[in-house]
């Protein structure tokens, strides 16, 4: 009998599809549910082009920021107005696609969506019902080395969402504003707990000694990264109850419950 862990003979032959006896399945199930929910709703909301801002307290859902549209509210508009209005171009164009590909190429992320989509493989030690494995060497897989770049624009973006969140608070102190706080303060530590962002604080470095400030960065940033799948989808809640909230009042379903101002 050939064992079973030779390279050469490719992976275990093992005719059951798994021996486990665990709910397997269930975590690939709810990631399925979950990031189907998210995705249709974000859908609707980007290209839905309406009660996105209260200009009264400054409130601007992250998924309209930044507002580049002519079609945009003008007070929305804080960094100019170059897409044309036409239905099918999402008011955030030249932002949105860089954060949907960061968190596509995020390492989490990946995981996440190949199980629960692709089932490659479903979970640990269960086979996967695809013939040929090619990993991440094909189009277009392999643009997922394109992650650590993507991770400059999200931090970009993040930089232009707590400017809209400090915007807020010159209007007064609200709900809003600390829902706003709460989802930013959210965005920086996904983004921070990035394997790219860790690499980029504490890698090339052969002597951490030499340079005590990187190694404190790469301890804190690591301490983060051990969250980053907590912080994935936290960051996925934050944003659609931001969205949400900042929806409700423009929509006048609901006042904004004011402290300040």
């Amino acid at each position: 009998m050939s064992s079973t862990t030779d390279a050469s003979t490719g992976r275990a032959q093992i005719s059951a599809r798994t021996l486990r006896t665990d709910r397997w399945w269930l975590p690939p199930l709810l990631n399925f549910a979950g990031l189907t929910a998210w995705v249709a709703y974000a859908t609707v909301r980007a290209f839905q082009q309406d009660n996105y801002y209260v200009a009264e307290y400054e409130y601007l859902t992250p998924f309209y920021s930044p507002c580049f549209s002519v079609g945009c509210i003008p007070e929305a508009s804080h960094f100019g107005q170059i897409l044309p209005d036409v239905w099918w171009l999402p008011y955030a164009a030249l932002t949105l696609p860089f954060l949907l590909l960061f968190r596509l190429t995020c390492y989490y992320y990946r995981k996440a969506y190949y199980r629960a989509f692709w089932l490659s493989p479903p979970a640990c030690a269960v086979a996967e019902p695809h013939k040929k494995y090619t990993g991440e060497t094909r189009f277009p897989l392999l643009g997922q080395n394109l992650h650590r770049y993507f991770f400059y624009a999200a931090a970009l973006i993040s930089v232009i969402n707590t400017y809209d969140m400090i915007l807020a608070f010159t209007a007064g102190v609200g709900l809003g504003t600390i829902i706003l706080l709460i989802n930013v303060i959210a965005l920086w530590a996904y983004t921070i707990s990035c394997h790219s962002c860790r690499s980029i604080v504490g890698g090339r470095i052969n002597n951490f000694s030499k340079h005590p400030s990187r190694y404190k960065a790469w301890v804190y940033v690591s301490r983060l990264n051990a969250k980053h799948m907590q912080l994935a989808w936290l960051t996925l809640a934050t944003l659609a109850i931001t969205d949400f909230y900042v929806m409700a009042v423009a929509a006048g379903w609901i006042s904004d419950l004011r402290i300040v101002g």
